[in-house]
């Protein structure tokens, strides 16, 4: 069974400096069938002015990763970090036990897009983490790039749940296939473009909750850039 949530349903909030669109329930934002799919918990999907951010703030007990879409979003946590994240990169932090971080745009002329994820993780309190990893477009190209594993295979980042994620580019023409393996869950995020699940179209920022699906196939209509989600059905606490 595949949902098609449109980006339009999504819920949306608007802060001067920050402009929100939540696919799942978050901060104000709170629709009750929509809390998460599985593990996932949060796909914020952020736009920040120049010269503005996130200031230093805590986490506790999730796996977060960023994906930027286009500019740079600077890093800073109390673990000693203290990175730039553009187009390309993957983020993983861990909070864990608990981490304080900041997001901040260093630009003072260009905005920065970029997607805010929240997997639960297996367990509480293991020990605060931080990665990040660098894919190509070439690696994405036409294909499913594993950008997010449990056991950081195939240099992918490392997530503490038995959860995946794969990154695709696709346009008219290019396609890929994905099996989802009994009793797991799927979920596909149009970052950009449009693409079709299944022959059912997609514009940017739809997402679709997959389940009892064998095959998935994603074919490109107009520069899509896709997120595709492999989870369990749900968390261990």
């Amino acid at each position: 069974m595949i949902q098609i949530r449109s980006a339009a349903e999504r819920g949306h909030t608007k802060h001067g400096w920050l402009e929100s669109h939540h696919s799942f329930s978050f901060a104000d934002y709170y629709d009750p069938a929509h809390m998460g799919w599985g593990v996932l918990r949060v796909i914020n999907d952020d736009r920040v002015a120049p010269g503005m951010g996130f200031g230093t703030h805590g986490h506790r007990d999730m796996e977060i990763v960023s994906y930027v879409l286009s500019g740079t979003l600077q890093h800073r946590d109390n673990l000693g970090n203290g990175t730039l994240i553009q187009p390309g990169d993957v983020q993983r932090m861990s909070a864990g036990r608990g981490v304080l971080h900041s997001e901040f745009n260093p630009s003072q002329t260009e905005g920065v897009h970029f997607l805010q994820i929240w997997i639960l993780p297996a367990r509480r309190g293991i020990d605060p983490g931080y990665e990040q990893i660098r894919f190509n477009d070439s690696d994405k190209r036409g294909r499913l790039r594993l950008v997010a594993s449990p056991d950081g295979r195939d240099g992918s980042v490392t997530v503490h749940q038995d959860a995946s994620i794969h990154a695709g580019l696709f346009n008219a023409g290019e396609a890929a296939t994905y099996a989802l393996a009994p009793g797991r869950l799927g979920y596909l995020h149009v970052a950009r473009g449009s693409v079709t699940l299944n022959g059912e179209a997609m514009q940017a920022g739809d997402g679709a909750r997959i389940s009892d699906e064998a095959a998935l196939q994603i074919a490109g209509l107009e520069g899509g850039e896709v997120l595709l989600f492999d989870l369990p059905p749900e968390a261990a606490w």
